[in-house]
């Protein structure tokens, strides 16, 4: 019976297919936006995870002051000393690397070629703490980093701007009048979602940029990667105690640094993400329900439109359950119909709007199986009443209908 009324349903709707395509209009725009706006937020939180996981695994970062405050201001505080880092790797259990480290903006030039970037003094720690892999040469010697050598290696962006294509192992860069040799160059690792080149850097050892360079023993930054399967909540916290007492923070006084946690910044813009993608979903789904008002309106005036063809149905014997199936079968061929075109469209649509955002295309089958459930039954719900309404024709009267 059931695949009976499927016939007649296909028999109607190739009727007037102009009509039934549409009616499914809404359905289609609706299924498909859905899809679009989840598959796009989906690869947008793939993206910004594996963004943030990029500078470092397991990061965290500590930093003097209490960080931005209200109105873009921030408080300054003393800086921190390399023995505050030696303090942090000693006393705290369960980290891998700790990287003091400290940075200025600087003209680096070779030969004819200048380019003004980031200089970061630091141990080697640094590339691991970062997850940075060097695409050529070598790291810094002990004797090098105890004794501040003018060594560096450079980023990929460096790299390009001042030898373009040649190899600068051995080579010499001048750091404003300080000459430096290049004895390594940094995997590329592209620009971040923050809209920061993170190849454009130099990186040399922490003594040399303190003595030669910035003529302090300054530390702006400690870096502190905990090993897998150490809580970085509990690391992150210890690091806070340890740090009040050596800064002899009393009870009471707000801390003058700040300690971010990646994991936690993760969190936070996944679930940011999450929270747009299923508000778009949420705008999205309107049009399901426009496109369920349309069914409604286009089955009732089918009702209206074969009231005699119900009527001589039912005056041979015809049950209003199988009036009521056959019309609420039509409805929901309808909106499935539409669901399918609407899941065509809306991945196409995913796919080329990934392209252009560049973000993963991430493929969500459960997003795509509800989508299509819900314009079903969407078919099922507005379909109802004109179905019903059919069913409780009398036929005499439906006879005399013309």
């Amino acid at each position: 019976m059931i695949w009976s009324a499927i016939l007649l349903a296909l028999q109607a709707i190739r009727r007037s297919v102009l009509r039934s395509s549409l009616t499914i209009l809404g359905i289609v725009i609706g299924v498909a936006a859905v899809i679009t706006m989840v598959t796009l937020g989906g690869g947008a939180t793939v993206k910004v995870t594996a963004d943030v996981a990029s500078l470092g695994s397991n990061l965290i970062d500590v930093r003097p002051g209490q960080g931005p405050r209200p109105g873009g201001a921030s408080e300054s505080a003393a800086m921190f000393k390399i023995e505050d880092a030696e303090a942090i790797a000693r006393e705290i259990s369960g980290l891998a690397a700790v990287a003091p480290a400290a940075s200025q903006m600087m003209q680096a030039i070779a030969g004819s070629a200048n380019w003004s970037t980031t200089i970061t003094g630091s141990t080697n720690d640094y590339l691991l703490v970062r997850n940075w892999q060097l695409a050529s040469g070598r790291q810094f010697s002990e004797g090098e980093l105890r004794a501040g050598s003018a060594q560096c290696i450079i980023g990929a962006t460096v790299r390009k701007q001042l030898f373009g294509g040649q190899d600068p192992l051995g080579a010499t860069i001048r750091l404003q009048k300080l000459s430096c040799q290049v004895i390594g160059v940094l995997a590329t690792k592209g620009q971040s979602s923050f809209g920061m080149d993170q190849d454009d850097m130099v990186l040399v050892p922490l003594r040399m940029l303190q003595r030669r360079v910035a003529g302090n023993l300054d530390v702006s930054m400690i870096s502190v990667s905990a090993r897998d399967g150490v809580s970085t909540e509990k690391v992150q916290r210890d690091i806070e105690r340890l740090l009040r007492e050596r800064r002899r923070i009393t009870p009471g006084k707000d801390d003058d640094f700040h300690v971010r946690n990646m994991q936690q910044l993760v969190s936070t813009l996944a679930g940011t993400t999450q929270v747009l993608t299923a508000l778009l979903g949420a705008v999205g789904a309107v049009s399901l329900l426009v496109g369920g008002i349309g069914i409604m309106n286009i089955m009732l005036v089918s009702v209206t439109e074969r009231t005699r063809e119900i009527g001589i149905r039912l005056a041979i014997g015809a049950l209003e359950r199988e009036v009521l199936l056959q019309f609420l079968v039509e409805a929901v061929v309808l909106s499935s119909f539409g669901g399918l075109v609407g899941i065509a469209l809306g991945l196409a649509a995913a796919a080329v709007g990934a392209s252009v955002l560049e973000v993963p295309f991430v493929f969500n089958p459960t997003i795509v199986a509800l989508a299509f459930a819900f314009s079903a039954a969407v078919g099922v719900v507005f379909g109802f009443f004109p179905a019903r309404q059919a069913a409780r024709l009398d036929p005499i009267e439906a006879l005399r209908h013309e």
